[in-house]
């Protein structure tokens, strides 16, 4: 087990910190890297991959606060076990849209359109 990044720096692509977050993210989610995995220094992994040490700083600070990893002061950075946590944040944020859906009138068909542009807008899905 390792962690793995590629940065495409092509025209459409996502900024570098949005793809360090997205590719942890997804590694973390799907157990490739699992719950305690240490992850390397924001300067390591910068320096492996070419990047500022300010945006892979940037990416942990968003995973960090999307419970996928912790920060132990000088004792590194490590993959949580936030995975239930996490999915607890989703589906609160899927009840409170779905209320807010039909508050405003809409129906179903049209609220679940409206998240699926959405999703697809997220994820650079044209």
């Amino acid at each position: 087990m390792s962690l793995k990044i590629d940065i495409d720096e092509g025209a459409s692509a996502a900024p570098p910190f949005e793809q360090v977050r997205a590719q942890i993210s997804e590694q973390a989610r799907s157990g490739a890297l699992p719950v305690g995995y240490r992850l390397p220094t924001v300067r390591g992994l910068a320096e492996s991959l070419g990047l500022a040490a300010n945006t892979v700083a940037k990416a942990y600070r968003a995973l960090e606060a999307d419970g996928v990893i912790e920060t132990r002061g000088r004792h590194g950075t490590y993959v949580a076990a936030a995975g239930s946590a996490a999915e607890r944040e989703l589906a609160a944020a899927a009840q409170a849209y779905a209320e807010r859906a039909r508050r405003l009138g809409f129906p179903q068909e049209a609220a679940l359109v409206a998240v699926r542009d959405a999703l697809r807008a997220a994820h650079g899905e044209g």
